[in-house]
């Protein structure tokens, strides 16, 4: 009898370890943004935060890691444990930097991350300093080449889509201008702000506002078509450059090996944040169109950008830190 109440407690205990396991969330859910506060992915994070905290039951923490081009964040995502709590809020300088050749970010895109769901997607804008004396790509080309060298753009550091941005009107304008790399979007933004570079491909979320208010002056926008946001922004395309295009995307990831359940309640509970109808609009209104794709759909959008970032990377010869 005794035998039987211990293996009977036994199961009691081994069910109720395993019920509690299963139970997510538990405690608070981070989402990592590996740039600095007033990037792109940053807006998206804090936009999201609150209505995931609602439909989680848990506070959902914006914790921004900056640095090395959005790569010390990343890596410190890949190593945290595989337990759900730690989200990471991706861009595509990660699908670049973290798959290159010779990657010496600290982790590998493809194999330490698994996709929950690709959030949204929108354009990165070329904007220039009021003082650069171009008022459409053709002219900012013409400069370029008038004055070899001299002209410098920023990036959220070197890898970063901003970066490659760069390089491909460098390549498909024939010119050449003087990349300079920040620790981040923020801080790039706040240099062109300040005059101290001439131009730059950023995320449209974050430099609108700007434009709005002639702090910068926008030239185009990098997408195949115009953003619904700014249409009376030519695309680099039809401007001067056929066949430039370059979409801008923000995901949500989890460290390798993260189970199946709180997987799919993450996916689940990005879909419907992103279908609430005051998120759509503010969304609409930064640029940026709300998906909330299933795992599966990410994971091709994934491996269609590993494509096109490393031929690419090919062409022009770049070196990926």
């Amino acid at each position: 009898m005794v035998r039987h109440f211990a293996i009977f407690f036994a199961w009691i205990a081994t069910s109720a370890g395993t019920a509690m396991a299963q139970v997510f969330p538990m405690k608070p859910v981070r989402l990592i943004v590996a740039s600095s506060p007033g990037s792109g992915v940053d807006i998206l994070a804090r936009l999201v935060a609150p209505k995931m905290a609602e439909a989680l039951g848990q506070q959902v923490l914006v914790d921004n890691r900056a640095g090395a081009g959005g790569n010390l964040g990343a890596a410190f995502a890949a190593r945290s444990a595989p337990d759900g709590y730690t989200v990471f809020m991706a861009t595509p300088a990660h699908a670049i930097s973290g798959s290159a050749p010779g990657n010496k970010t600290g982790y590998d895109f493809s194999r330490d991350f698994s996709p929950v769901s690709l959030l949204t997607t929108g354009h990165y804008m070329l904007v220039v300093h009021p003082s650069v004396p171009a008022n459409a790509v053709k002219d900012l080309v013409a400069l370029a080449k008038s004055r070899p060298g001299k002209l410098n753009y920023a990036s959220a550091g070197n890898g970063n889509a901003t970066h490659l941005a760069g390089e491909l009107f460098n390549l498909m304008a024939g010119v050449k201008t003087v990349h300079v790399p920040y620790k981040g979007g923020g801080h790039a933004r706040t240099e062109l702000l300040g005059g101290q570079v001439d131009f730059m491909f950023h995320n449209i979320t974050a430099v609108l506002g700007d434009v709005r208010d002639r702090r910068l002056r926008a030239l185009a926008v990098t997408g195949p078509k115009r953003a619904l946001v700014a249409p009376e922004i030519p695309t680099v395309d039809e401007s001067s450059l056929r066949g430039y295009d370059i979409t801008s995307w923000f995901g949500a990831m989890v460290p390798a090996s993260t189970a199946q359940e709180p997987v799919a309640r993450l996916h689940r509970d990005f879909a419907k944040t992103l279908q609430l109808g005051d998120i759509r609009e503010k969304l609409s209104v930064l640029g940026s169109e709300a998906l909330g794709s299933t795992p599966a759909e990410f994971a091709r959008h994934l491996r269609a950008e590993h494509d096109k970032w490393g031929t690419l990377i090919r062409k022009t010869g770049l070196q990926i830190d």
